[in-house]
């Protein structure tokens, strides 16, 4: 797996920094050193609360590796990872985090198919891993660990999800 060293850590890249990357760049620098969101932020609470609450008769929070999603879904076929999320607000960067997770999963000779899920909106949406996101897949990290190797956090720019954001403070105050 792809694992760098700063300041005598090590981070490796998983799925939340993969989230992270899909969302701010300046989050996955703070992330990396264990700089944690404001833990009294609305969004995180609610976030917590879905996922401690929602699917509870399925198997949840499986580790494999350096990933952990949040369920298995009952199948015949195939085996489906799900990964539960409070909105699709998030929804490119969800994704992502899902096609990490598969392609951890197939680099060990697993192949699976992922399901995101919005409870508060009754829906599923099915993602695929295919050979166009590997590549864009591999390229992320590469970029994740350019920027964890950096001394100073990427500059703060504004985006629409600034205004929810648990870091917000350590933005912009």
């Amino acid at each position: 797996m792809h694992v760098l060293c700063f300041g005598g850590d090590f981070v490796e890249v998983n799925g939340t920094l993969i989230w992270y990357y899909n969302i701010c760049k300046r989050e996955v620098w703070l992330m990396s050193r264990n700089i944690v969101p404001d833990q009294h932020n609305e969004n995180i609470d609610l976030g917590k609360f879905l996922h401690e609450n929602s699917f509870s008769r399925k198997k949840k929070e499986i580790s494999f590796g350096s990933v952990k999603f949040d369920v298995i879904l009952d199948t015949k076929d195939k085996l489906v990872i799900g990964e539960t999320k409070k909105s699709s607000k998030y929804e490119a960067a969800s994704k992502w985090q899902m096609m990490f997770y598969l392609k951890t999963l197939k680099d060990a000779g697993i192949n699976a198919e992922g399901v995101m899920l919005y409870p508060e909106e009754k829906r599923r949406d099915e993602v695929l891993l295919d050979d166009t996101s590997i590549q864009t897949l591999n390229n992320m990290i590469l970029d994740i660990n350019s920027i964890i190797e950096k001394e100073e956090p990427p500059k703060a720019e504004k985006c629409k999800y600034c205004k929810n954001c648990g870091y917000l403070e350590y933005c912009y105050a």
